[in-house]
């Protein structure tokens, strides 16, 4: 049927799907179990949307649980660091700033980076800076310079 005799009302508008990032998907075990909750919580979203005849939460949901199976089919689950020598993933770290502020980040997968909660994604220029360094180590750190000086 020709799009003009559809009612206004009855068009969905097609949407973009979401980016999946071209790195490897590493996550933390806290990480998988985020992906694990919004998976089930948006199956249960569409299942809602499925009962109601919502066709726009059916397919805005449909998108999202895409997105999020794949993230699901691709994580890689990574062990907690098995020491303090040098930055991992999964370690936390703490950065003393040329500013004289003190910072505590872990390096988590890019699903469960949230800066304003201290976790930063394991390809985010800061995280990338600290790999694989040790406490006493000076890192780039934004416009600045950051000194290491605990690894968890």
């Amino acid at each position: 049927m020709s799009r003009a005799f559809v009612k206004e009302s009855d068009a969905v508008e097609e949407l973009p799907e979401k980016l999946v990032s071209e790195h490897r998907n590493l996550v933390t075990p806290e990480g998988l179990r985020l992906i694990e909750v919004e998976v089930d919580r948006l199956q249960d979203a569409l299942a809602e949307g499925q009962r109601s005849g919502d066709r726009d939460v059916i397919q805005r949901v449909s998108r999202d649980l895409r997105y999020w199976n794949q993230r699901l089919t691709t994580a890689e689950v990574q062990a907690a660091p098995q020491g303090t020598d040098t930055v991992s993933f999964g370690a936390t770290v703490t950065l003393e700033r040329d500013d004289g502020r003190v910072q505590k980040f872990r390096i988590v997968g890019e699903d469960e980076s949230d800066p304003s909660k201290g976790k930063i994604s394991y390809v985010s220029p800061l995280a990338q800076a600290l790999m694989e360094k040790s406490v006493g180590d000076v890192v780039m750190a934004g416009a600045g310079e950051a000194e290491i000086i605990k690894i968890e």
